[in-house]
């Protein structure tokens, strides 16, 4: 019972969120605080997701068409709930889509604010971290935009990851949805490269390794040193 209550609870917490972010898209004010540094991620699930928005608006034009067209009672009938609906998907996949727009990575004072999509946020105290280096991680999930193993956190649309933050040691990492405890976080960005830049400058000296280009590995086996 207290399972499914959560269940609920996050799917409230999401449709909001996804309404609230579709808000701030369209008056065109990010989820940024003055002064932090905003790090794009949006950009390798964007086609896909603006593809499924075109297709979700077409589909309420073609059927509220097909609808007016027939002359019967269900018809009707059933031309307004159908439109409400299909309109609310079609918005609610806009407001997906500018969730990675108006809620991108923030580097803030202290520490490092990734986020993914509409709700999740996992903040990295900068101080904690040790090295910044450009490597890629793939996880497995249809959905799954989270993953966390033996120390790991990967955070990344598509299943992919590429930015990745060894700490000090087993971290715990405040999000929105509790604590984690971890060691290594991984993250994607849009442009990596500038990141680890960024990141390693705000660290200061003694941060690395400084990586020419981003290798390539998945979460089994772990990640590998970029080669040099």
């Amino acid at each position: 019972m207290n399972r499914l209550r959560r269940v609920l609870e996050d799917a409230v917490q999401v449709e909001l969120a996804i309404w609230r972010n579709l808000a701030r898209w369209i008056v065109r004010r990010p989820d940024a605080p003055a002064g932090a540094i905003q790090l794009g991620y949006g950009r390798l699930t964007a086609p896909v997701l603006w593809l499924w928005i075109f297709g979700s608006f077409a589909e309420v034009a073609a059927l509220e068409l097909v609808l007016r067209s027939i002359d019967a009672t269900w018809a009707h009938v059933a031309r307004i709930p159908l439109f409400v609906v299909g309109m609310w998907g079609a918005l609610w996949m806009l407001g997906m889509a500018a969730s990675f727009s108006v809620r991108r990575h923030l580097v803030l004072a202290d520490r490092l604010r990734i986020r993914n999509g509409p709700r999740f946020r996992v903040d990295v105290p900068l101080d904690a971290v040790v090295a910044v280096r450009g490597v890629e991680h793939e996880f497995e999930g249809l959905v799954r935009t989270v993953y966390e193993d033996d120390g790991l956190l990967l955070v990344g649309p598509g299943h992919r990851t590429n930015v990745e933050l060894a700490l000090v040691g087993p971290t715990v990492l405040a999000t929105h949805d509790g604590e984690r405890l971890v060691d290594r976080v991984g993250f994607w960005v849009d442009e990596p490269r500038e990141v680890v830049r960024l990141l390693q400058t705000r660290l200061g000296p003694g941060v690395g390794p400084k990586v020419s280009r981003p290798a390539s590995s998945s979460v089994r086996p772990p990640a590998r040193e970029p080669r040099r």
